[in-house]
């Protein structure tokens, strides 16, 4: 086996990687036609159903599902690294209960049950108001076998948002272990490991703890189709990955073998994965038999061979523009800096706004693809607005919705 040359990290600052905020905004948008497809998939208990459904859909959203959730938390634990390093344990506790808690609270407490009660309200006989289903939405019992989703309801949920749920889960996991680690012991381990990536390769073999957790833990449907603690070793894997260039490193140069293994890998077991109920009668989400755990092992290797992929083959390294580019530049930062500190409240917005105009949609007599064209239109166009006039404008908005104060 050979090794390829992998230099240590310099002392340098980090430089700001911009493909990583693109493909936050890029799956924030993505959720849009991912949730919109929901609408109309066969399989699928959402809050708002069009009378004809199809199978396809499944198949077409498989393509997003493998990859974008994880990519978000692995996004998330490279931020967590930097925000460690700058701010502290303590400082990073307080800042991740600020830009993730306050957040969660205000959308849970104000547009997180709009749309369960359309869900209620898409049965004709139900005619209970808004304001009259608020305090049944609200009607919890703790259960710690849930964590981190402790608090559970006949109708409480926190919808879309087990994202944030998580992501401040882990974040508050995270800093007591920094905070207590021994930092020589945690040096050595890294530096171990960065050198050990500089084998070709061995950056792919973090998809065996993520195939094996997969397998036996099982999917959860509601989280996307990923165990909750799937996601856990994508945080760490991002909060260790930022740690040392050499990391970086070798998942520019593993990039394309990582490309090629996933879309064998995909293609071999999402065959498998269709199947595996059909052949057994149950759910290859959570069965333990032979087919569904090796589906869901083949299905969890996937998923980190697309993220080293992505990753890899997005990081190079880019010429500096000529002076006669600067006008689109400076239109592209701003495009660029518009995206990047609006993703979590567009998270935040999309899914009520969507739910609220597919209730409105699928009466209509129209095909599936004008309804779901509509659906998609509407839904971006007004979650950019909202986010637009309502939260962006305001110190008091900016700030319930997890955003620093402008400058």
């Amino acid at each position: 086996m050979t090794t390829a040359r992998v230099e240590p990290p310099t002392t340098a600052g980090p430089a700001r990687r911009p493909e990583l905020d693109a493909i936050r905004a890029l799956v924030v948008v993505g959720l849009v036609f991912f949730h919109t497809a929901l609408v109309f998939d066969a399989s699928d208990d959402y809050y708002v159903k069009n009378a004809e459904t199809t199978h396809a859909t499944m198949i077409a959203t498989g393509l997003g599902v493998v990859w974008a959730m994880p990519m978000l938390f692995l996004i998330a634990g490279l931020g967590s690294w930097h925000s460690l390093r700058r701010r502290g344990a303590a400082g990073f506790a307080a800042e991740r209960l600020r830009r993730l808690g306050v957040p969660l609270v205000f959308a849970t407490l104000t547009i997180i049950p709009v749309p369960q009660w359309l869900r209620l309200r898409a049965d004709p006989g139900y005619h209970e108001s808004y304001l009259r289903f608020l305090p049944k939405f609200f009607q919890v019992r703790l259960d710690p076998t849930e964590f981190p989703f402790v608090l559970q309801g006949r109708y409480f949920e926190v919808g879309h948002l087990w994202f944030v749920v998580l992501l401040l889960a882990f974040s508050l996991l995270l800093a007591p272990l920094v905070r207590w680690s021994p930092h020589d012991l945690a040096g050595r381990i890294r530096d171990r490991t960065a050198r050990a990536v500089g084998r070709r390769g061995v950056v792919l073999l973090a998809a065996v703890p993520v195939a094996v957790a997969s397998a036996l833990l099982g999917l959860e449907q509601a989280y996307a189709a990923w165990s909750r603690w799937a996601y856990l070793l994508f945080f760490l894997y991002g909060f260790v990955l930022a740690a040392d260039e050499r990391f970086r490193a070798a998942m520019r140069r593993d990039s394309r073998p990582a490309a090629a293994l996933g879309v064998v890998l995909f293609l071999a077991g999402l065959p498998v994965f269709l199947t595996a109920g059909d052949a057994t009668g149950g759910n290859p989400l959570t069965d333990m038999n032979a087919l569904a755990i090796g589906a869901r092992a083949v299905y969890g290797a996937t998923g980190w061979c697309w993220l080293v992929a992505i990753l890899g083959l997005l990081d190079r390294r880019r010429p500096a523009p000529a002076a006669v580019q600067a006008p689109r530049e400076n239109l592209g930062r701003r495009l660029y800096g518009y995206l990047a500190t609006a993703v979590l409240p567009l998270y935040i917005l999309h899914q009520p706004i969507l739910v609220a105009v597919a209730y409105g949609v699928v009466g209509l007599p129209a095909p599936i693809a004008v309804k779901y064209a509509v659906i998609v239109v509407a839904t971006l166009g007004l979650t950019l607005a909202a986010y637009d006039l309502l939260v962006r404008r305001t110190r008091v908005t900016r700030f319930l919705f997890g955003m620093r104060a402008q400058a």
